[in-house]
């Protein structure tokens, strides 16, 4: 068995124009599409909806807003913190994965928030913690520019070790909830964490009680190594970017390997590897829908948008507009997202052209039926002999509630039919039916 989850880029607006959009071009800023979605993705069996988050509007391409904000290129976002609870209302069981950037977040706020939604979830969220990626989003919280991509790991690190010791400023059993004596909680079983670090400084105790997990469930989507040594110290989900089930078997491995250099166990951190399942009717219907996503790379709009993203993903340092698309792919990489963008321009040979009319190498592409995608989907997970998962994100950041229920009432039945995931959901909290299968 597997497990699956959905990520989403962002509280933001998705498939906002064309057919099947709906109302999405106004809908997206409430809760009512996020309830459908994540209602959809219970039904379906998934073990966790994933939301990631960031805080600027990018100017970087073209040194203005306008490509940002005419196709709505990660903005506008909202705040998907206050989602969770209402998302958790709405449903019963699956983890609710909100995006929290180091930079962005005090740990004493961090730590009083995420117990605070633990509480309000009934033990179902989780904490993506990001160091973010731009200047900009740096320059909207007071620094003049983003702290080096070493240094930016080096500050999260101590950034957990400072949430994680306010979580447990609260010693079992602290609470007593005697009425008789009175007594509420146990003062001696309440510390001060006094944390004194290069980046934080807290004194504690955090001045709630910890919510029903102790720890919310903590995820990690950084693939640089180290990126990967805060996960393995610390996370208990991660994102995994592989395009082969070779590199799938290689980052399970890398990720045991450090696992144990922490003195924990490989099934301490569950893997969802992402993915895109491009489903039809039939398997000449998904291959269609492939053929015509992939024909679109070529459309000017396409370029223009991948050369923006481009521009992100080097932290707000390259503007990819002012470079000659036949030109050999300028090979700096910036100080953002350094794993991503330094796999686009380490093509020798290759044009800019070349390489934003290249095939999308972002995880796997499952092309077919329900039934050929549930097998191909199973014959990837065997290769990692663990029971990992999969994150699926809709294609081209598609998602309308069409697209869910393609998905929901389309795939994922002839995946719990064949017996490969999950069925129902027997643990009490996030962390516990990440383990456990029915």
């Amino acid at each position: 068995m597997f497990k699956l989850g959905w990520f989403v880029n962002g509280f933001s607006p998705k498939t906002w124009s064309g057919p099947w959009a709906g109302p999405q071009k106004t809908e997206w800023s409430g809760a009512d599409f996020w309830v459908d979605h994540a209602r959809a993705l219970e039904r379906g069996g998934f073990d966790v909806f994933f939301m990631e988050d960031t805080a600027m509007l990018e100017d970087t391409y073209g040194g203005s807003l306008e490509t940002t904000l005419k196709f709505a290129e990660m903005g506008p976002k909202n705040d998907p913190m206050p989602l969770m609870p209402l998302l958790a209302q709405a449903t019963s069981h699956i983890g609710l994965v909100s995006t929290i950037s180091t930079i962005q977040y005090h740990p004493y706020m961090a730590a009083r928030l995420g117990a605070t939604l633990d509480h309000l979830t009934g033990g179902r969220i989780g904490l993506n913690v990001v160091t973010s990626v731009s200047h900009r989003v740096a320059q909207n919280y007071g620094y003049d520019s983003h702290l080096p991509h070493a240094e930016r790991y080096a500050m999260a690190q101590e950034w957990m070790g400072a949430v994680g010791a306010l979580w447990d400023s609260w010693e079992p059993g602290a609470l007593v909830l005697d009425e008789d004596e009175p007594r509420f909680a146990d003062h001696t079983k309440v510390h001060p964490v006094d944390f004194v670090g290069t980046y934080f400084k807290t004194r504690g105790p955090l001045n709630t009680v910890p919510g029903p997990q102790g720890h919310p469930v903590i995820a990690q989507a950084g693939g640089s190594a180290p990126g990967r040594d805060l996960a393995a110290k610390s996370a208990d989900v991660m994102l995994g970017l592989v395009n082969s089930p070779e590199e799938m078997v290689a980052f399970r491995a890398d990720m045991d390997r450090r696992l144990a250099s922490y003195g924990r166990a490989p099934e301490d951190l569950h893997i969802f590897f992402m993915a895109h399942a491009y489903i039809g009717e039939t398997q000449a219907d998904g291959q269609e829908r492939f053929d015509r996503v992939q024909r679109r790379r070529f459309e000017p709009d396409e370029i223009e948008k991948r050369l923006w993203t481009m521009s992100y993903a080097s932290g707000g340092e390259i503007d990819y507009s002012r470079f000659d698309l036949h030109a050999p792919v300028p090979t700096e990489i910036g100080n953002g997202e350094t794993t991503t963008l330094k796999a686009l321009v380490e093509q020798p040979g290759k044009t800019l052209y070349d390489v934003v009319t290249g095939p999308a190498r972002f995880g796997f592409d499952f092309v077919g039926s329900a039934d050929s995608i549930a097998e191909q989907m199973n014959d990837v997970m065997a290769h990692t002999g663990r029971p990992d998962g999969f994150l699926i994100q809709g294609i081209e950041d598609e998602l309308t509630r069409r697209s869910m229920a393609e998905i929901a009432d389309g795939l994922c039945p002839v995946l719990k039919k064949r017996g490969y995931i999950r069925t129902g959901y027997s643990g009490r909290t996030f962390r516990e039916n990440l383990s456990l299968f029915d």
